[in-house]
């Protein structure tokens, strides 16, 4: 929840919880905002934890993965500045 999260922050306590965070390489997705799981401190996103998915559930990421970019390519067609 949001107040785990601002209490990982201001306490620096390094938990795990699910965010959307800015993927550079991490689940083979690069460039994009997603949920997954970090480490939040006082740093902020201190830390992208990266699961071992098994065949399922790496198909269902990459379908989310998928839908995201479809809508950002949707919305650049409705407004090209985004």
């Amino acid at each position: 929840s949001g107040i785990q999260m601002a209490e990982s922050y201001l306490k620096n306590l390094k938990k795990q919880l699910p965010c959307a965070a800015y993927l550079n390489g991490e689940y083979g997705v690069k460039g994009l905002y997603a949920g997954v799981p970090v480490i939040i401190g006082n740093e902020g996103v201190e830390k992208i934890v990266e699961l071992n998915l098994d065949k399922q559930e790496k198909s269902n990421f990459d379908q989310s993965i998928s839908a995201v970019r479809k809508l950002i390519e949707s919305a650049k067609k409705i407004d090209s500045s985004l």
